[in-house]
């Protein structure tokens, strides 16, 4: 009993302090555009839809998922924190639609100069999924080419120039597959998205919200727009976004973290204390604004809120000791 005792101790002091860890960590060593990590470390999704995943994920999402491993094993409970973990690894990777897990390519079938452009179109696509960019232009090329209406190739090869950094190229394929289908809402979103992260934030509010009349509740559509929205300084319209794509509690986070990262400190608490009237049980939001309360000068609130901290630690660690 004294002995899990101890280790519900160490348990509640690991997720207190990880979950901050890991946030402000978060992007060390990630793969993607940074905002988009930010909000996607709480479960939202963001990018483009068409992105491969990148094995092996987060670094600092793997580092802090050995002590709850650790945990499990030494209560005795196994297999159901390991399940919890690998979940929660799982919102630390790069966004995408596929997990290559054993480091081995697909056996893809080379369609040869007398494929068809679908043929074509289906070895890149196979080939973009696995990793292969270099191979995936040259036959998502090969379709567009034999037929230029195949607005699937355009893009898919706007995916694939993204991933090489060739942003110029992908804005070309991007707009050649919009031109030949003006109504594909997750084409303007990769289209909309890839001007966001080249720093073109008007033009990329401009698609996002063609592509958002498309597909009103497409989540990952309305979080791109509230990334693009906050650089240009819309907090309360971004917000809005975020809300409506994972609800008013993860909307408020969201914005929260942006705030924060474009230095508007005081702004970003508003939006946090939004978080905790919605859940005031949020150790996240508490300890950020400990943090933030602190910085600004407001050293009373800072106070109550590791007040609140500490009794929210306590009952956890009286929980778990049962």
């Amino acid at each position: 009993m004294r002995r899990n005792r101890v280790i519900a101790i160490l348990l509640a002091i690991a997720v207190t302090f990880g979950v901050t860890a890991v946030w402000s960590a978060a992007t060390i060593e990630r793969e993607g555009d940074t905002d988009a990590n930010v909000i996607e470390d709480a479960g939202s999704h963001a990018g483009n839809e068409n992105e491969q995943k990148k094995k092996g994920g987060n670094k600092v999402a793997r580092i802090f998922a050995a002590p709850f491993k650790a945990f499990g094993k030494l209560f005795g409970h196994k297999d159901r924190l390991q399940r919890m973990t690998e979940k929660d690894a799982e919102k630390f990777e790069s966004v995408g639609v596929m997990r290559v897990d054993d480091g081995r390519y697909p056996e893809v079938n080379n369609p040869g100069a007398s494929g068809s452009a679908k043929e074509h179109l289906a070895a890149g696509r196979s080939l973009l999924l696995s990793g292969r960019i270099n191979e995936a232009i040259t036959e998502l090329s090969t379709a567009a080419s034999l037929d230029p209406k195949l607005s699937e190739a355009h893009n898919l090869l706007g995916v694939a120039f993204d991933q090489k950094g060739m942003a110029d190229r992908a804005k070309e394929s991007y707009e050649r597959a919009v031109k030949v289908q003006p109504d594909d809402a997750q084409t303007l979103n990769n289209l909309g998205f890839s001007l966001y992260q080249n720093g073109n934030y008007r033009a990329a509010v401009d698609r996002l919200k063609r592509a958002l009349r498309l597909a009103p509740n497409d989540d990952r559509i309305l979080n791109n727009l509230g990334l693009a929205l906050c650089r240009l300084g819309k907090f309360e319209d971004a917000y809005k976004n975020f809300a409506h794509a994972s609800g008013p509690l993860l909307g408020n986070l969201n914005t929260a973290k942006m705030l924060e990262r474009f230095g508007r400190e005081e702004e970003a608490t508003k939006y946090y204390e939004g978080a905790r009237r919605i859940d005031p049980n949020s150790t996240f939001a508490l300890r950020r604004l400990a943090d933030l309360y602190q910085r600004i000068g407001r050293t009373g609130d800072a106070q109550s809120a590791q007040a609140a901290l500490a009794a929210l630690n306590q009952a956890t660690v009286a929980s778990a000791g049962k």
